[in-house]
């Protein structure tokens, strides 16, 4: 029994087919940032750092743009700033001014992460030892 042959391809001399049509929600090209942003409103004041939590305090108004209605989405519970900024692909400083214009308006809260001491108490850690001795 002789094992079947195998049949070659030979390519076309057609071209590829063109890619599909982009629809108006496909857009390959991000907006640019001074248009994410809107126009300047004069000074913001905004102290945020890479590790500032954001929390939404409301739910995003028909009128807000899709960045801000994304910001919000992914608020209700705490992210900070670097977390925001990776999952919507925006730079920090964009983000940045975002937070701060959408902080004016009231629609999210700002709070410093809870700092944890370094070193454990030593009284604390000796307690822990006794009590698992005497076990």
């Amino acid at each position: 029994m002789t094992p079947p042959q195998r049949q070659r391809r030979f390519l076309s001399k057609q071209l590829p087919p063109p890619p599909p049509a982009a629809k108006p929600g496909d857009q390959k090209h991000p907006e640019r940032l001074f248009v994410v942003a809107g126009p300047d409103g004069g000074e913001r004041d905004g102290d945020l750092d890479l590790v500032t939590l954001i929390v939404a305090r409301a739910d995003p108004p028909p009128a807000s743009s899709p960045e801000q209605s994304a910001l919000l989405r992914l608020c209700t519970t705490p992210l900070s700033v670097v977390e925001l900024s990776a999952y919507l692909n925006l730079p920090f400083s964009m983000m940045t001014v975002l937070l701060t214009d959408m902080l004016t308006a009231g629609l999210v809260t700002a709070r410093a992460p809870i700092v944890r001491q370094a070193v454990a108490d030593r009284s604390l850690l000796e307690a822990v030892m006794h009590g698992l001795q005497r076990l």
